[in-house]
C-alpha cells in the first residue's frame, strides 16, 4: 500500500514537471501584435517596425498618452525606422541605418525624433543626447482608426510620406531621396578605369594607333587617376618623341605609385626608365 502512494505521488509529480515546461514554452498573442510597413523610394528602401495598440475606448491623447513626454510611438518596444541610404527629412541629412522613431505629442505640434537608441523597450531610459534628429509636425484629423498604423502616402520617384495614424489624427512627414544623384554615382561606381586602359596598353605595346591609345586613357582617367594610366600616358608620350611632358608624367605617376599601400611591381622599371629618359 505505501508502495503504491509513493508510485502515486511520484507519478503527479512527473506530470506537474512536464505542464511547467508546456507552461514554459506556450507562445501568447500580444495585445498590441507587431507589424511592419515598407516602402522602395527610387532605389531606396525605408522600413517602420512598430506594435499596433488599440484604442478600446480609452481617451489616448493626453491620457493614455501624455502630452510634452517622449513617447515610444506604438507599444512595446520602440518603434524603430530604417533607411538603406542617405534621405532628407523636413531639410535635414539623415544617413542610412536604423533609428529608433519616437515622437513628443502635443495638442498643436508634434516633435517626432530619430534616436540611435534602437534597443530601448518604450522610451524607458531614452537620452536625448542620442537624438540624431528632431523635426517638427503639425497633427491633422483623420478618420477613426482603432488600431495604430504607419502607411506611406503621396509617393513620387523621389519622395513619399511616412504617415502615423490612430484614434482621429494622422502625424504625416516627408521622406526625400536624391534618386538621380544615386544612380549616377553607382553608374560611375560600375565603370572600371581598367577596361579603357587595357585597351591602351594594348596599342602601346603592339604600336597600334597612339592617338586612339591617348583618347582611352583619357576615358580611363576620368573614372579613376592612377599610377597605371599616368605611367602609361607618359610612356605613350615620350613614344610620340614629347619627352618633356612624358617626363613630367612619370615624375607624377611614380609620386603616386610611392603613396600607393603596396608599391606597384615595376615601380623600379619607371623609375629607371625615367632616369635614362632625362640622360642620367
Amino acid at each position: 500500500m505505501r508502495l503504491a502512494y509513493i508510485m502515486m505521488v511520484a507519478l503527479i509529480i512527473l506530470i506537474l514537471a512536464g505542464s511547467e515546461n508546456c507552461l514554459a514554452q506556450l507562445t501568447l498573442p500580444r495585445i498590441s501584435p507587431k507589424a511592419s510597413v515598407s516602402q522602395t523610394i527610387g532605389i531606396t528602401d525605408v522600413i517602420i517596425d512598430y506594435c499596433r495598440p488599440g484604442v478600446k475606448g480609452r481617451v489616448i491623447w493626453g491620457e493614455l498618452v501624455p502630452y510634452n513626454e517622449p513617447w515610444r510611438t506604438g507599444a512595446n518596444e520602440a518603434t524603430t525606422i530604417s533607411f538603406s541610404s542617405e534621405v532628407t527629412i523636413a531639410g535635414n541629412k539623415l544617413a542610412k541605418g536604423k533609428y529608433a522613431l519616437l515622437t513628443i505629442p502635443n495638442t498643436e505640434e508634434w516633435t517626432v525624433i530619430f534616436s540611435k537608441q534602437i534597443d530601448m523597450w518604450g522610451a524607458m531610459g531614452y537620452k536625448p543626447e542620442e537624438d540624431v534628429l528632431r523635426i517638427k509636425v503639425k497633427p491633422r484629423p483623420a478618420e477613426f482608426t482603432e488600431r495604430m498604423m504607419f502607411y506611406f502616402d503621396n509617393i513620387t520617384d523621389s519622395s513619399a510620406d511616412a504617415v502615423l495614424q490612430w484614434e482621429k489624427i494622422k502625424i504625416p512627414f516627408t521622406i526625400q531621396v536624391d534618386v538621380h544623384g544615386m544612380v549616377m554615382e553607382q553608374a560611375q561606381k560600375s565603370i572600371s578605369w581598367r577596361t579603357p586602359y587595357q585597351a591602351a596598353n594594348y596599342a602601346f605595346e603592339n604600336n597600334l594607333d597612339m592617338a586612339r591609345a591617348q583618347k582611352w586613357l583619357e576615358v580611363s582617367k576620368a573614372v579613376e587617376k592612377n599610377y597605371w594610366n599616368i605611367n602609361l600616358e607618359a610612356r605613350i608620350l615620350e613614344k610620340l618623341g614629347k619627352k618633356k611632358e612624358a617626363i613630367k608624367l612619370m615624375e607624377e605617376a611614380i609620386t603616386m605609385g610611392k603613396a600607393m599601400s603596396q608599391p606597384p611591381f615595376n615601380m623600379a622599371d619607371m623609375e629607371a626608365l625615367l632616369a635614362k629618359w632625362k640622360g642620367k
